[in-house]
């Protein structure tokens, strides 16, 4: 099947669309009842012309901002350019900006993949999406395969968009936040209470876009007007990023594998920071489900 193809996957009152060419993306994760539908994860833009404008995009092989574009791993010095408008950090990796191939493409199931050869980057690695989904809500593994024959620094993310309002809810549990500069970066390490406390919280228009450690893996979303709740679930994930403008009407849940910047800590302190070195051939994974249960 042909990278630029749309793929539809189909359970029960769930639809999931895929856009293998934007990022592979999904460009749509809806509830159904008769003839009307609504958005679980943001509507997007339609036709998708850009990963940000998706209802969520894989992270690989790193999460969020790299400081400067600078790093350096084992003697090496890394320097990556910045990949979003207005922003001087680049952030998420490579694969939310080019097309995957779809691998298998069925009625509830369907497999993505990327190839990135060295450049900027300069690891050769093979991305994975296997999508999964059922009646009750959707499953996604997100793998990171060390193509090169060097040591590879790696980590995963996913970056869902949900619709919010003034009543919606998320409760998780978090044990850390980072305070941020102006440029979206980390600070200082804090403990998650007052307005970094996710307990049972109203979510949408609070201002965050701050990264959170100790995550307890389980992240629960509802509001008065949605006919559903929705869960949230990573086994793989013990850092959890959440972006919420001040603007309001969407809010993002992140699970992911390492805190923002961790790239640019000593690699003594990356373990601590979630961040993973795959030897060559070595493979890594994050699997994110999203239970969605009729309310």
């Amino acid at each position: 099947m042909a990278a630029d193809e749309h793929v539809r996957l189909i359970a029960g009152r769930l639809r999931l669309g895929l856009s293998p060419s934007i990022g592979g993306a999904i460009s749509a994760f809806e509830w159904t009842d008769g003839e009307t539908s609504r958005p679980i994860l943001r509507k997007s833009h339609t036709p998708l012309e850009k990963a940000l404008d998706a209802a969520s995009f894989p992270l690989v092989p790193y999460v969020n901002r790299i400081r400067d574009g600078r790093f350096t791993f084992r003697g090496r010095e890394v320097r990556i350019a910045p990949n979003m408008p207005g922003d001087p950090s680049p952030l998420h990796g490579q694969g939310w900006l080019n097309a995957w191939t779809v691998e298998q493409a069925g009625e509830r199931e369907a497999v993505l993949s990327f190839a990135h050869e060295p450049g900027e980057w300069p690891w050769a690695y093979e991305a994975r999406q296997e999508f999964v989904l059922d009646e009750n809500g959707l499953s996604v593994t997100l793998k990171c395969r060390n193509a090169g024959a060097d040591p590879m620094p790696c980590g995963l993310g996913q970056h869902p968009y949900f619709p919010c309002g003034p009543e919606t809810r998320l409760d998780t549990q978090v044990t850390d936040a980072w305070t941020i500069d102006d440029k979206v970066l980390p600070v200082d390490k804090v403990p998650a209470q007052g307005r970094f406390d996710l307990r049972n919280r109203l979510v949408c228009g609070q201002g965050l876009d701050h990264g959170f450690g100790g995550w307890g893996g389980e992240a629960r979303m509802s509001d008065p007007d949605w006919p559903y709740t929705l869960r949230l679930g990573s086994g793989d994930a013990h850092f959890f990023q959440l972006y919420s403008p001040a603007q309001g009407a969407i809010f993002v849940a992140e699970p992911v594998t390492h805190a923002n910047a961790a790239l640019n800590a000593p690699e003594d302190e990356w373990a601590g920071l979630g961040l993973r070195v795959l030897g060559p051939g070595e493979e890594m994974r994050l699997t994110m489900r999203l239970d969605v249960a009729a309310a």
